[in-house]
């Protein structure tokens, strides 16, 4: 029986209180009889520490847990696996904890690279590649490109006019469940270049919220007459609406000749929005700032 990790979480905690004190006395329940059950199937001794109402520790009690741990080739205490990768857990000892490891895409992020040949595989029109985020010298490229659908990725391309100043654009997928948490991490790194970041996802209240969040500078759109005409209420689902009083204050903050109020106003005012895969026309870069 491994030890579980809130008995672990909680002798961590005993473990420090006794820094400060010769005994500390735990009421049974919950982490508590997760160590006494421990401690009965590997023969602990327990003695006059344990009655029906709590358990007292002391530096021996820790110092038998800690011995049974090493034998067993587990992590000794004070040590907490909670949020290691399962290579770093594997060196601390067996013992594997998948409910608190750090997720293997954690810090990893799909980017999009112009083609880039390989012998046996076929020429496509980018190049993607799965990399760690501390891997990427941020400085090599003059732009983030956020892109939010994943397959609306694979099929982006920066030969676009409204994308034409920038050399060497980074093209990312946000990510979601697998790879947002990398995302998150390179989008906080970037913010501090202060360089250009690009939104491409929905044009949808939800969207641009997220644009927002992620500190984005720009939103890549079809521009205004031809979103006008072509964005529809059905692309504007009734979930979102709680996004809509946060994004209308932005709304107001911005000045009577910005020209992303001209794109709020259709969101908000006429509810009519357009999801990324179905964007046509000619794409430019509206400022949101």
């Amino acid at each position: 029986m491994n030890l579980p990790s809130r008995a672990r979480n909680g002798l961590n905690g005993v473990a420090r209180e006794l820094l400060r004190q010769p005994t500390v006395e735990k009421p049974r329940g919950q982490w508590v009889n997760d160590v006494v059950a421990w401690c009965h199937q590997h023969d602990i001794d327990l003695a006059s520490r344990i009655n029906s109402k709590a358990l007292r520790f002391d530096a021996a009690l820790l110092a038998q847990i800690d011995d049974v741990l090493e034998s067993a080739r587990l992590a000794p205490l004070g040590r907490s696996l909670s949020g290691l990768t399962s290579s770093a857990q594997a060196k601390e000892g067996v013992e594997e904890d998948k409910a608190t490891r750090e997720s293997p895409r954690a810090r990893r992020v799909l980017v999009s690279f112009p083609p880039q040949p390989v012998a046996g595989l076929a020429t496509e029109q980018r190049s993607i590649r799965d990399v760690y985020v501390l891997g990427l010298k941020l400085s090599a490229f003059s732009a983030l490109i956020q892109v939010e659908n994943l397959d609306s990725f694979y099929e982006f391309s920066t030969e676009l006019p409204a994308l034409s100043g920038y050399v060497n654009p980074l093209v990312v997928y946000r990510g979601d469940s697998l790879y947002g948490g990398g995302f998150a991490l390179l989008a906080e790194a970037w913010h501090k270049t202060r360089r250009t970041h690009i939104y491409a996802g929905d044009f949808d209240v939800k969207g641009v919220t997220l644009a927002l969040d992620n500190k984005a500078t720009h939103l890549l759109l079809p521009n205004i007459e031809w979103l006008t005409q072509n964005a529809t209420p059905l692309h504007v689902p009734a979930e979102q609406f709680p996004y809509q009083r946060r994004l209308r204050k932005h709304l107001a903050a911005f000045p009577p000749a910005h020209p992303v109020r001209d794109y709020l106003t259709l969101l908000l005012e006429k509810q009519h929005g357009l999801k990324q895969q179905w964007f046509d026309g000619e794409m430019v870069c509206v400022g949101l700032s």
